[in-house]
């Protein structure tokens, strides 16, 4: 029997749903780079959220974050891996709400 128990994120957390093929990149020639290649810079991610505790502000169900996957910690919820962060952790918001920003950037 699996546990349904619901789950409520607290204070400025957030749960990220982690992508499966997150870190594998194609270069420009087609050629794909594995997750476990060893890059010389540091590489942020992008993962969608899941859940965000009642004091987050900037960022909502379903949007999708840029994060440091060095500094991240990592639960699994029903069978499905998630990265819990604080709320500061995430370096950038995309979502459709965010239209009018100021910044002209696109994903």
């Amino acid at each position: 029997m699996a546990d349904k128990t619901p789950i409520q994120m607290l204070h400025d957390r957030v749960l990220v749903s982690v992508d499966p093929d997150a870190g594998e990149r194609r270069s420009s020639g087609g050629i794909v780079i594995p997750a476990t290649a060893v890059m010389g810079s540091r590489r942020l991610a992008w993962s969608r959220v899941a859940a965000v505790g009642p004091h987050v502000r900037s960022v909502e169900v379903g949007d999708r974050v840029l994060f440091d996957p060095e500094d991240k910690a990592e639960v699994e919820v029903n069978a499905e891996t998630y990265v819990l962060m604080r709320e500061r952790d995430i370096h950038a918001v995309a979502a459709q709400r965010l239209g009018d920003s100021q910044t002209g950037l696109y994903l």
